[in-house]
């Protein structure tokens, strides 16, 4: 029943986290595209500020708690489709602060990139979730 329980809210957390992994580079997306110092740039910066802070943020550390806790409860420690599963998680975490340190240059407006760079980046984490999902259903090694 524990096992149940961890699983449901990890997999809550997951999906909190994704939607901001997924949402906030779309933001920078018409972020890029508004003028420095606008109404929109200003609104922007207030969204992106709140989606890290309020949701990406808490969301990632419940997924690396309940992830941990599973992993424990499961003994998955050395099967190769968790380690797998584990080095695509790090990346979506390195991602994650990537993102952040992105938030922080367009709140101080010093965004040099342009839109098609956000956009671009905007499908990576969906890469690394396809993957992980089919690693954690299948675990085929």
């Amino acid at each position: 029943m524990l096992y149940e329980v961890l699983k449901a809210l990890h997999i809550i957390a997951v999906i909190a986290w994704m939607a901001g992994l997924l949402y906030l580079p779309r933001l920078f997306v018409y972020h890029a595209e508004a003028e420095k110092g606008s109404r929109q740039s200003e609104t922007f910066k207030v969204m992106e500020r709140r989606l890290l802070r309020g949701i990406m943020n808490p969301a990632f550390v419940l997924v690396w708690g309940f992830g941990l806790l599973l992993a424990w409860q499961g003994d998955w420690w050395h099967a190769g489709w968790w380690q797998a599963k584990f080095a695509l998680v790090v990346g979506l975490t390195v991602i994650h602060h990537v993102y952040a340190r992105w938030r922080k240059d367009f709140e101080a407006d010093r965004n040099t990139r342009p839109a098609r760079f956000y956009r671009l980046w905007n499908e990576v984490p969906t890469l690394l979730m396809i993957a992980i999902v089919f690693l954690a259903v299948l675990k085929p090694f």
